[in-house]
């Protein structure tokens, strides 16, 4: 997995994520209850029902990041990245865009103003130029993107040998 419930819970946030991935007809999952459980805290105090609701959000939740990370496979497995040995920091980013957007896909405003749509746009923006090698996953990056660089040949130069012929 690209991103966890952890980082998630740090951002976008566990009130965010509790808002937009409580089932419609359950009243909203409390925000300490969910920070609760996607940091795997104490949920002693909560009562059955809340529990349950927060559990059916925390599915939904579970489903957007399998999503995305289904995703960003497809665009990784293109240049051969997988399996991945570590998760570049880039990818949580972007999983992180991708996961939200999957959970705010009834929100209204969709325009390239919303910070939610546009941080959609552009992960998959980066993920397809990825894909297409022009764009690095960073230091660590396991794949070589320098296909386009000039080749260099210690002690020999095209230029200097082809003078001698003048």
């Amino acid at each position: 997995m690209y991103i966890t419930l952890d980082q998630l819970a740090v951002n976008p946030g566990a009130k965010e994520l509790a808002e937009v991935a409580t089932p419609e007809h359950l009243p909203i999952v409390d925000a300490a209850l969910m920070y609760a459980r996607l940091t795997g805290a104490s949920r002693a105090t909560w009562q059955p029902e809340e529990l349950d609701a927060c559990e059916q959000a925390v599915s939904r939740i579970n489903a957007a990041i399998t999503d995305a990370a289904g995703l960003i496979d497809g665009f990784l497995s293109v240049r051969g990245y997988l399996p991945l040995q570590q998760v570049p920091d880039i990818l949580v980013v972007w999983c992180r865009a991708i996961v939200r957007y999957k959970l705010h896909i009834n929100r209204l405003n969709s325009d390239d103003k919303d910070p939610v749509t546009r941080d959609y746009n552009d992960a998959l923006k980066l993920l397809r130029l990825t894909a297409d090698g022009k764009f690095s996953l960073g230091a660590a990056d396991p794949v070589s993107t320098s296909s386009n660089a000039p080749e260099w040949t210690a002690g020999q130069s095209t230029f200097r040998d082809a003078l001698r012929d003048y």
